[in-house]
């Protein structure tokens, strides 16, 4: 089990964050290249949700052909090497290869993905073209992956494009809640550069879009609207204590790490509540950051958590301890975080039961909330006729379009949350759900 000194400089920073994927150097590249079968009908592909053609890109890899299979790969993702590291390949591509089923280590997929990619970013080369100009011009609110991905398709296919991002910075939680042992915020926005300089798309920075003027602005200046937000912030628990100093959310807590990194002070216990991926990244990076102790609790069992294994597993290598079977009842101290009242839970004819006659106390001094988020609610009420399902999430058709129909939308707000590459894939093909609308 690992112990983490907290960090002082950003060389104890790295240090304690070290990449999970490190870059592979020509040669790796070349050896792992070389173990692909190219399976016809290759299940790699199938289980990635933008469907690069792995097999294609591995043996350009193999003949030396780098350029080639970057443009392999980016021509299905746009995002190409940002999901070369922070994909949970082991449960997508990396775990549908045929090596699995004997016993054999499975190609790392990833790892050649962010190769390739990282070979053609560096070198500026140029390997994508702008469409000619149809004198038609699509606003996108939201510089994730989902708005990213969408504006380059979009200006393959000769459209003007602005996106609207609240942020100073692009990429969304890419870039702002992402843990940084995944990725760092240099790679992910010398990507957005790489792509903005070949493509032209404009982002317009602390440029949130929050009245119905602006909404109006939009509709009247642009002939399609395709919506990328996000979610929001931590969802309130409405627990006893909640208010105290000393309780945050987890997609806060990461964010203000990535942007701060070592200058970020992290006491000696901390609390981290949930099961989620969220969860787990948050634990680790607490113990990373020179925790002495730090535990994550569930309200239900291990089998339960919705995060992957892997990054369980992540966190307890780093050292966090687990609870599991116990929900927050309170948070207790003084104006300041003091601890956690918690209450045991059991399944009881299926349903999870709080008992009130089991409680106990686990003392910390920093309290993180990784319990979801918050939908962008308030902006969807902003544009007229937009359907919503009862998660609060756009509703859409095959082609990413809403009820609205000058609206698109993708990634988290029609899926509620997912991985970046899903937002990826519904950005490109809004585009052409756009394309296909304003040429009927």
């Amino acid at each position: 089990m690992a112990e983490y000194k907290r960090p002082t400089t950003e060389a104890e920073f790295k240090k304690n964050f070290k990449q999970k994927k490190p870059l592979m150097n020509d040669t790796e590249a070349y050896y792992e290249a070389s173990r692909c079968l190219f399976c016809y009908d290759a299940p790699c592909v199938q289980a990635c949700p933008t469907h690069i053609d792995i097999p294609l890109f591995i043996k350009q890899i193999h003949t030396d052909n780098v350029t080639g299979a970057s443009k392999t790969i980016f021509d299905s993702n746009w995002l190409g090497n940002a999901c070369g590291v922070v994909c949970p390949t082991g449960v997508l591509c990396e775990g549908a290869c045929v090596y699995n089923h004997q016993d054999v280590p499975p190609i790392q997929i990833g790892r050649l993905q962010n190769f390739a990619t990282n070979k053609v970013i560096d070198a500026e080369k140029v390997i994508f073209k702008i469409g000619a100009s149809n004198g038609k011009k699509i606003a996108i609110i939201g510089a994730g992956p989902a708005g990213i991905a969408c504006a380059c398709e979009a200006r393959t296919l000769g459209y003007e494009v602005d996106i609207f991002e609240a942020k100073e910075i692009p990429t969304g939680l890419t870039v702002h809640g992402i843990a940084p042992y995944k990725i760092t915020n240099e790679e992910v926005l010398k990507e957005v550069a790489f792509l903005q300089n070949q493509l032209q798309f404009n982002i317009k920075y602390n440029s949130p879009i929050i009245s119905k003027k602006d909404i109006n602005h939009l509709e009247e200046s642009y002939d399609a609207i395709f919506v990328g937000v996000g979610l929001g912030k931590t969802a309130t628990l409405s627990l006893e204590g909640e208010d105290k100093e000393g309780v945050v959310g987890a997609v806060e807590f990461i964010e203000e790490l990535r942007m701060k990194q070592h200058q970020v002070k992290i006491p000696a216990k901390v609390v981290v509540i949930g099961g989620g991926n969220t969860a787990m990244d948050a634990a680790s990076e607490s113990a990373r950051m020179g925790a002495r102790k730090t535990v994550l609790a569930y309200r239900n069992s291990k089998t339960k958590m919705g995060a992957y294994g892997f990054e369980y597993d992540l966190a307890i290598s780093a050292g966090v301890d687990s609870l599991f079977n116990v929900t927050p009842i309170a948070i207790v101290g003084n104006g300041k975080v003091e601890g956690v009242k918690f209450a045991k839970t059991e399944m009881v004819e299926g349903k999870l039961k709080t008992n009130m006659n089991n409680t106990f106390i686990v003392r910390c001094d920093l309290v993180i909330k990784a319990t979801g988020q918050a939908k962008q609610g308030h902006l969807y009420k902003l544009i007229d006729d937009l359907a919503i399902d009862k998660k609060t999430r756009i509703i859409t058709n095959n082609e990413f379009q809403t009820s609205n129909p000058k609206y698109f939308a993708g990634g988290d707000a029609i899926n509620g949350g997912a991985e970046v590459v899903n937002a990826a894939y519904d950005g490109k093909m809004a585009a052409q759900g756009i394309h296909n609308w304003l040429n009927k």
